[in-house]
């Protein structure tokens, strides 16, 4: 089973507006560094950098940002789960 984790689509809608690394980053105020963590998957931003990120290339942050994982488990379920 594979476990649940942040999945990206940053570098595609970074290179979907011909933006470099860079260029994302000084829109989004961090460094190119922290830019390429995220891509790389090495780096989850924070819920602050998300927007921040999502607000500079104009989309939303779950345009970017997906769960990846078991999907069996409901809201407000315990883990696993099972009640």
């Amino acid at each position: 089973m594979e476990d649940e984790g942040l999945h990206n689509t940053l570098k595609v809608q970074r290179a979907m507006r011909d933006l470099t690394q860079a260029d994302l980053a000084a829109l989004a105020g961090v460094t190119r560094k922290s830019v390429n963590a995220i891509e790389t998957g090495n780096m989850v931003p924070s819920v602050l950098l998300a927007l921040k990120l999502a607000r500079a290339l104009g989309v939303s942050v779950d345009t970017i940002f997906t769960l990846s994982g078991p999907r069996d488990a409901t809201p407000g379920s315990p883990p696993g789960g099972r009640p």
